[in-house]
Formats: structure tokens, sequence, C-alpha cells
């Protein structure tokens, strides 16, 4: 008897202390002719790949093809990782697409294969009669999950640090693995370290793909896209993630307009959960100079938490100046880091704290720290 879904995931472990780079290629080959096909864009770097995906995703569905979106991880349910046409995967859709993989695979690999593996799989199922899939990378890029599969463009969003112990120390490291998966055509979106172009243009040259930058594209319009972030309402450090999906229809051939990208928005990327509430999913520095350039001039109560394996001082200095006080969130997670080592960097930092419990109306706050914090707040305190 084939367990539902949810009860089949529990089982697997969401994080890795090593990961069997060899096992998804592996996997893959034993099934990929059993498997539907279409024309994958291959989303890759360390901040802004969900909104791109969705961007991109929405105004393709908006040119008439069918089109899917896998995205992670997800805030509250599982089905936010797999969007199809517009509409998040049902329940029954989900489990009709366990079943087809799960009798795909033998028992050895069913149970080998990780959460993220699983579930990559399980989204190509999904998608079946979809024209154009965008697939988003989970840490990496050339050992990622997501890298096994043909792909019609590689997009490049901006990368920084973040998961440096699989990924590296260096941006060279970080970037070298992530730009190592570029596809024949490949889009590099803005990026704060120059070091990342000149890789690229390595890279590109020792693989004989095309290489456009968003930065340099001749048929970039900028004052098109300024129009349609204030139509959408965009913070400002979303219209970089707006401009690499323009410009990756211009690549595969489309041009765009404000209405392609209508009802794009990806929750929880800088939302309004409540009249004096943000919530962002963000959870590195780079998503902090975004935030912060976003609230400049205000100050804002930060509800907070983290993992014990991010920067979260050199995340809290950036957000130092919009900071007026923090108010820590209970999160539990395994990973958060603890209490005590937390509210060490709050004094360092000169930055005054205390527990959360509830909000204030006449404080405006913003909900930031990781996906885990996100959903913490919004099961506990939003209705």
């Amino acid at each position: 008897m084939i367990q539902p879904l949810d009860r089949f995931l529990e089982n697997k472990p969401l994080f890795y202390e090593e990961i069997d780079y060899e096992r998804m290629p592996r996997v893959y080959a034993k099934i990929r002719s059993k498997l539907p096909h279409a024309k994958i864009i291959h989303l890759i770097g360390t901040n802004g790949k969900g909104t791109t995906g969705r961007f991109l995703a929405t105004a393709l569905f908006h040119k008439g093809f069918n089109v899917g979106h896998y995205t992670s991880p997800h805030i509250l349910k599982f089905n936010e990782r797999i969007w199809k046409n517009r509409s998040d995967v049902t329940d029954k859709e989900l489990q009709t697409a366990h079943k087809k993989l799960y009798k795909l695979l033998d028992k050895e690999d069913r149970e080998a294969l990780s959460y993220f593996e699983y579930t990559t799989l399980l989204a190509i199922i999904v998608f079946e009669g979809c024209e154009y899939i965008v697939l988003e990378a989970g840490l990496g890029g050339e050992h990622d999950a997501t890298a096994v599969f043909e792909k019609e463009l590689t997009l490049f969003t901006p990368i920084d640090f973040d998961h440096q112990a699989f990924l590296g120390e260096s941006i060279k490291s970080i970037a070298t693995t992530k730009l190592n998966a570029m596809a024949k055509t490949a889009v590099i979106g803005f990026q704060k370290h120059e070091e990342v172009y000149e890789l690229a243009r390595d890279i590109a040259y020792k693989k004989n793909a095309n290489i456009i930058f968003v930065k340099d594209l001749s048929s970039y319009n900028i004052e098109k896209i300024d129009m349609i972030a204030k139509n959408l309402r965009l913070a400002n450090h979303l219209r970089g993630n707006l401009a690499l999906a323009a410009a990756a229809l211009l690549t595969l051939g489309f041009d765009y307009d404000a209405d392609d990208f209508a009802d794009a928005e990806l929750f929880g990327r800088l939302s309004r959960v409540a009249s004096n509430v943000y919530l962002d999913v963000g959870h590195n520095a780079l998503a902090a100079d975004a935030i912060s350039e976003s609230f400049a001039g205000k100050k804002i109560t930060l509800v907070y938490n983290t993992y014990k394996d991010k920067d979260f001082k050199s995340i809290l200095a950036v957000l130092k100046p919009i900071i007026e006080s923090v108010e820590i969130i209970k999160v539990n997670e395994q990973r958060i880091v603890e209490k005590d080592i937390l509210q060490s960097v709050f004094k360092e930092l000169s930055i005054p704290y205390r527990d959360f419990t509830t909000i204030d109306k006449d404080k405006e706050y913003l909900v930031f720290g990781s996906f885990s914090v996100a959903e913490t707040f919004l099961k506990g305190y939003v209705g």
C-alpha cells in the first residue's frame, strides 16, 4: 500500500550534513524516459529565485502557454512549492503524482532519495502537459537535484554568501558551483560582486555557451521595467528580479508588457500581512541589504530569529539603521540558534531586544529571519 505523500515525506529529513551528489543523476537516468518533458528554464542564485520565477512563469502563462513553476521551501503548506497555470497544486493532484512516481521507482531509490530530490521529480510529474517549466535550484547549482534535466535556458539571480558549509567560503567558490550549471544559453541578472560577471564569462567560454547580461542588454528598457514595477507596487529590490524575468522573455523570443505580469506576486517577499506588519522570508545579508533599502529613513520593530548556521551578526549589522528594537520570536526548530548566543549579538551591536508576545497596533513591524520564522508568526499571530 502506498503511503499518503505527507506521511511518506515525514520519513525523509529536510537537511543533511553531507549530500550524495551522484544519487539524483543515477535515479533520474533510470526513469528519464518515463517522465514528461518540457522546455525547462533553470533558475539559480542566492536571492530572488522565487519572485523571478513567478514573474517569468506568470508572463509565459499570459502568453498562452501551459506553465509550471517549482519553488522552495514553502511557508505554510507544501502545495506552495508546485504552481501550475496560476494555481498551487491541489492535494488530489499531489497524491496522484506521488502514486505515479512511487511506482516508477524501485524500493531502494524511493527510500534513498532526499526530500528535495523526491519532490523535484514529483513536480515534474505534476507538470505533465506543460510547455514550459520554471525550475528553481535549491541551495546549489551544478550538483543540485534540479540540474539533472536538459535545460532550454539558465537564469542567474544575485549570487552572494549563503550555505557556505556546502558551497565554500568565498564568492569565487560559491559562484563557480552555481555558474557551472550553465546551459548553452544563460542570462545573468544584476550582481553585487563584479567577480561573478568575470567568472560567468570564463565558464561560458569553456562551455561554448551564449551569455546575456541584464546590465548590458541593449533592448532592456529601464523605463518600461520601472513602469511595470510601479503598477505592481513592487519594493525596489524586486525590480532587478522583474528585469531578469523580462530579459528571459526577450531571450526566448517574446516581448512583454505590464499585463503579462499581472497577479505575479509571490507571498512572503516583503508582503504586508496586517496594516502595520510586513513579512519577508529573507535570511542572509543580501536580503538584509534589500530590506534596509526598502525601509530607509524609517524605524521598525524587527520580529526575528535565525538558524545557527547563518551569519546573523552581519545580517543584524546591516539592518541596524532601520531597527527601533528587536523582539525574539520563539521557533521550535532544531536548527534555530541558542537564545543566549543571539542575545549576546544584540548586546554587542547595542540593539534593544525583548521576547515577542503580541503585535502593538501603534508600531510598525517587520517579520524576518527565515521561512520557519514566517511560518511560526503566521500560524500563531495572524488569523
